[in-house]
């Protein structure tokens, strides 16, 4: 009884459910969903299968054995002895590729290292050299720049760092940041020039110092010429432009590295400095004159620092510490002779004192000199120079006081 009034309800609501899907027309089919299960292979089929699979085998591995490496391969590392090499009869040939971008008959000067390898450590600061490149002609995306403009700016972001109390790397971090943010930019009036400076020592003294100036310290030396938001907007706009592009190798890096070798050859601290604090600052005075030039952005670093040493030294101590043959810094220590020349008529080794720093530290403060009066004299003797086609000092590294008296009787 139970069961035919269920049977009677059940057709009554399937009746319902037609009449209204005829009354609007449209007719819904009935789907019954169900887990899908795997296909299960007959067994007949099983043989044929496991014969196709075979033959597919084969034929990879045919493919691959036609003087091809495998990529199934395990090659042994440099740190991991090849116990098991593989039979000359698998046929695979080993390739071994080469980084075409890395000067590999550059000789490796650095000590044995404890906390490293050496040709490890060499190797990552020539892949960086090559990394951060710097275009030579980025002022010719800008037809509003000039070469001058650039030489004030970072003059005035010297004057800003001695301020502050500013190492050295913080500046020529913050000059490499304004260098290769030119490069990648078109058209920049030179009203955005000085927001382009602060913003770039701002991200530096972020990177480098243990205590950086705030952001309102940062605007308050523009004068009003930039407000926090400017620099905070510019500084979004700037770290894309170098892709986070933020760990250059410095002159000033290349330079501590040269001196330190120089002076402990053999010492594996080389993070503590050895070498003398006033032959450091003589050097390091010539590179800050030398960096407000715009050819400077025509050599990497490693020339730089190794060129300026050289004017301080002789070739075999500069070729011991850098690498570099006389070939290949021959143009630079051409091109950085007036520069040296007013740096040894004007320039002094007395450290300056700063509260709150270390006798120690006192050569890592980056100092302000007067600058622009000096470019203005190496552009004189560049004239002067090159008029009289006067040669870089002789080979030994000593200064050649005829070319300076030379250069000094033709200008009165």
């Amino acid at each position: 009884m139970q069961t035919s009034e269920s049977e009677g309800k059940m057709s009554r609501r399937r009746s319902r459910q037609q009449s209204k899907h005829q009354s609007s027309g449209t007719v819904e089919p009935f789907v019954l969903q169900t887990r899908k299960r795997k296909a299960e292979t007959p067994k007949e089929l099983q043989p044929v299968l496991d014969e196709h699979s075979s033959w597919k085998k084969r034929h990879l591995e045919v493919e691959w054995s036609n003087k091809t490496p495998s990529p199934c391969r395990l090659l042994p590392t440099p740190q991991k002895d090849d116990d098991d090499p593989l039979p000359e009869s698998t046929g695979f040939t080993q390739y071994r590729f080469n980084n075409l971008f890395l000067n590999h008959d550059r000789p490796q000067p650095l000590p044995k290292l404890s906390w490293a390898n050496s040709e490890e450590v060499w190797s990552n600061l020539l892949k960086k050299e090559q990394t951060y490149i710097r275009d030579k002609n980025a002022l010719l995306r800008h037809p509003a720049l000039q070469p001058r403009m650039r030489a004030i700016l970072l003059d005035w972001l010297i004057e800003v760092c001695e301020v502050y109390r500013l190492r050295r790397e913080t500046f020529f971090l913050a000059q490499d940041f304004f260098d290769r943010f030119l490069s990648t930019q078109q058209g920049l009036e030179k009203t955005m020039l000085q927001l382009i400076g602060i913003t770039s020592l701002f991200i530096a003294a972020k990177a480098e110092e243990i205590y950086p100036p705030k952001l309102v310290q940062f605007a308050y030396v523009t004068d009003g010429a930039c407000t926090d938001d400017e620099i905070l907007r510019m500084e979004l706009i700037l770290l894309k432009a170098l892709q986070w592009g933020l760990c250059p190798v410095t002159v000033n890096c290349w330079l501590n590295l040269y001196l330190q070798i120089a002076t402990k050859p053999d010492c594996s601290e080389v993070l503590m400095p050895h070498y003398s604090q006033e032959t450091f600052i003589r050097i390091a005075q010539l590179l800050d004159l030398c960096i407000l030039d715009m050819r400077c952005l025509e050599f990497p670093y490693a020339k730089l620092a190794a060129s300026a040493l050289y004017h301080f030294s002789c070739l075999e101590l500069v070729q011991r510490v850098s690498g570099h043959c006389w070939s290949e810094l021959a143009e630079c220590v051409r091109w950085m002779v007036p520069f040296a020349m007013v740096v040894r008529e004007n320039s002094t080794t007395k450290l300056k004192s700063f509260k709150q720093v270390s006798a120690e530290e006192r050569h890592n403060i980056q100092t302000h000199v007067n600058s622009l009066e000096f470019l203005d004299r190496v552009q004189e003797l560049q004239r002067d120079l090159l008029r009289h086609t006067l040669e870089s000092p002789v080979p030994n590294g000593r200064w050649c006081y005829q070319s300076a008296a030379v250069a000094r009787e033709s200008t009165g």
